[in-house]
């Protein structure tokens, strides 16, 4: 009845303009708002004349559209091959025209636009590329092409640039590490992950619903962690900013919350009725299957052992991967009950995890190294940027120096050659000569004017950084923690860079909760300008106490 009763929806399809190229880019920008319709549409294309006269380029991009609109659909990658072309292709176009070829210099300097289009299109063609090997578990490759997604579109957007489909792109690829370090129990660099794509969705103002489910993984790896507080704030978050809870990924928000707050909460009674509601409704028989082996294991842990046996056989005659995770409990209660034929048959799948666990540990171990490496990469680039504006100012101080250098050499210049040419006139060189020195000293006394009024201007911004930080605070306005430090630093230059050099084993963190001590902000009021649970920014003034020996933070402010 209510499909009956509803008005339909209308899909939009693009009038494609002839032209490969033109269809191409109408039929990509449809994808980001309606993938479905976009797979009709290149269907429809594929067949039509303006399809045959393709070029390379054209070629090449529409594969990587393919790749992309047959992920995006739940299809397999059926032109893997041509995907891999792609790639090669895309990559070889931007090598060239960033100058690596020095007879393209030329031609890149023109194309500037096109440069970026191709840079994105390389990009995209590694994350689709990415998303193919890890649909073959060929998760090495699968991380090196996502990390080589980012080289390529940091190395030719600037981070004001990433808006719009990049920041999308940018969230979508970091969405995929935070999925494969999670599988790979890389908890930490699934969380450095998840915080870069909640960031870039901000930017892209996507979805609360794709927001939440970010918030949530992240709260998963904080749980496995059992770092209580900031996974129930980020369980929260989901659950908050889920605008629709007819939903799957509403009830594994609320499954993985029930089960948190049985663990750390000992909330047994309502951790079950919610996940016994949600296994009611489940929208398939998988999610059913999961939400047996999430109820199965509470009972487990509470001693029911008829009850989580029967849940834990479903699992494991229903879904052989599910299987996995419950017959470690029901080899422990097969063994109390001395059931020793099924604690074989239990030992067996344990065996078998066993050898699977191994080989991940060692997996882990690699793609933790390529993303060290890759971080690496990151903090290099971040140290290049600060060196070149540190060479331009530099730079610009040298030619101020110069320039001085060169008016005073002239005013002697021309003063001894008034000299030599008017010898008999010494009086009147002398009088000149005193002018002249009068008017450098007149130039001195307004540079220490100057310096005088920009000592007085930063004891004012240090008088007035109390109150401003004070007003930044409490006017709630975005990238708070930003703006205080950025005043602290204008009113204390160096101040941080001493205090790193001085104690090279505080976290940012920690340095920022120094600075904010400093302010006299009080603990709840740090933890909600870092995101931090009260309990967490404690024990982050502690390392710091620690590790500082309660040095004063006084010295480091001259």
């Amino acid at each position: 009845m209510l499909v009956a009763c509803s008005q339909p929806i209308k899909v939009e399809v693009p009038e494609l303009v002839e032209g490969p190229t033109l269809a191409l880019s109408q039929i990509d920008t449809l994808m980001w708002r309606q993938p479905d319709s976009a797979l009709k549409v290149m269907m429809e294309f594929a067949g039509s004349e303006a399809a045959d006269g393709m070029d390379a380029f054209e070629g090449h991009y529409c594969q990587v559209l393919v790749a992309e609109l047959l992920f995006k659909n739940d299809y397999g990658q059926s032109n893997r091959e041509d995907v891999l072309k792609a790639v090669h292709y895309f990559d070889s176009i931007v090598n060239v025209a960033d100058g690596r070829n020095a007879d393209a210099r030329g031609k890149a300097d023109a194309c500037g636009a096109s440069l970026q289009r191709d840079a994105f299109l390389a990009a995209r063609a590694h994350y689709i590329n990415g998303a193919g090997y890890y649909e073959r578990d060929s998760l090495i490759e699968a991380c090196g092409e996502y990390l080589n997604a980012f080289r390529m579109m940091e190395d030719h957007f600037a981070e004001n640039e990433l808006v719009g489909k990049k920041a999308r792109f940018m969230a979508l690829t970091y969405n995929r590490l935070v999925e494969l370090f999670s599988a790979q129990y890389m908890q930490e660099s699934a969380i450095y992950c998840g915080k870069q794509s909640l960031a870039y969705d901000k930017k892209a103002q996507s979805s609360s619903e794709k927001i939440a489910n970010t918030y949530y993984f992240i709260g998963k790896q904080y749980d496995k962690l059992q770092l209580v507080d900031s996974a129930s704030y980020y369980y929260d978050m989901a659950l908050e900013l889920m605008p629709d809870r007819n939903n799957m990924i509403y009830r594994d928000i609320v499954s993985s919350r029930a089960l948190f707050k049985f663990l750390y909460h000992g909330d047994t009674i309502a951790a079950l009725d919610s996940l016994k509601s949600m296994a009611e409704q489940a929208s398939n028989e998988a999610e059913r299957i999961n939400r047996c082996m999430t109820i199965g294991y509470i009972y487990y842990l509470m001693g029911q052992y008829d009850s989580a046996k029967a849940l834990g056989s479903i699992v494991v005659e229903k879904d052989s991967v599910r299987g996995k995770h419950v017959a470690n409990y029901l080899h422990t209660i097969a063994k109390e009950e001395g059931d020793t034929v099924r604690a074989n048959q239990y030992a067996l799948i344990l065996a078998e995890v066993g050898a699977t666990a191994a080989n991940n540990q060692a997996r882990a171990s690699q793609l933790n190294d390529m993303f060290q490496q890759h971080l690496q990469w990151e903090q290099e680039k971040v140290e290049a940027k600060r060196r070149q504006v540190e060479q331009l100012a530099a730079r610009q101080r040298l030619v101020r120096g110069v320039v001085t250098a060169v008016v005073v050499l002239l005013v002697l210049g021309v003063g001894l050659w008034w000299w030599m040419a008017k010898r008999k006139k010494e009086q009147q060189l002398q009088t000149q000569v005193n002018d002249a020195l009068q008017q450098l000293q007149t130039v001195d006394d307004a540079l220490q004017q100057l310096q005088t009024q920009a000592d007085d201007a930063l004891q004012q911004a240090r008088a007035m950084l109390p109150q401003r930080v004070a007003d930044l605070y409490r006017a709630k306005v975005p990238n708070r923690l930003e703006r205080i430090m950025a005043e602290f630093e204008a009113a204390y230059p160096q101040a941080l860079e001493k205090l790193a050099t001085a104690y090279p084993d505080l976290s940012e963190t920690e340095r920022q909760i120094a600075v904010l001590n400093f302010l006299h902000f009080r603990a709840k009021e740090e933890a909600d300008l870092l995101g931090l649970s009260d309990n967490t920014v404690n024990k982050y003034r502690s390392n710091l106490r620690k590790k500082t020996e309660n040095a004063s933070f006084s010295s480091f402010l001259d």
